[in-house]
């Protein structure tokens, strides 16, 4: 018989704006980009899809991501906040809902320890989880449009 997930009841999460999340315990991954990430985040810009991925992204055995900012992954991190939140990437979009971090220990290791968002807000509902687990699973699957 399979297990309910830990987030059955569902999770409270809202996002504090700490950055936190951008820098990862202090260090720096990748924003890997969707073809549809690299638009919005154009469109906010005022600049053309094909402008902005030649002046922000990289790509990585054929995977779109962000250039490294000066001290970051991200060149739109500016003090610890995203200066561009509203056109995110759907990699930032659905944090802490990634497949990966919501595994029980890696939850309380990974993500109560350290993100002031845990516990506050609106409480996600399994369904509305499940929404977001199943973006990031599809943005990862198309990474290198």
């Amino acid at each position: 018989m399979k297990q309910n997930p830990f987030w059955h009841d569902g999770l409270r999460f809202e996002c504090q704006g700490s950055g936190k999340c951008c820098v990862s315990h202090g260090g720096y991954g990748h924003v890997y980009l969707t073809l549809e990430d690299r638009r919005r985040m154009a469109k906010q810009l005022g600049l053309s899809t094909t402008a902005f991925t030649r002046r922000f992204c990289d790509q990585k055995n054929e995977v779109w991501k962000l250039k490294d900012g000066p001290t970051t992954a991200c060149p739109f991190l500016q003090e610890r906040k995203c200066g561009i939140y509203e056109a995110r990437p759907t990699q930032c979009r659905t944090w802490p809902f990634w497949p990966e971090v919501l595994q029980p220990r890696t939850w309380m290791r990974d993500v109560m320890s350290f993100c002031p968002g845990v516990g506050k807000g609106k409480r996600w509902s399994k369904d509305e989880i499940e929404q977001q687990l199943n973006m990031q699973k599809k943005s990862e699957s198309e990474y290198g449009s």
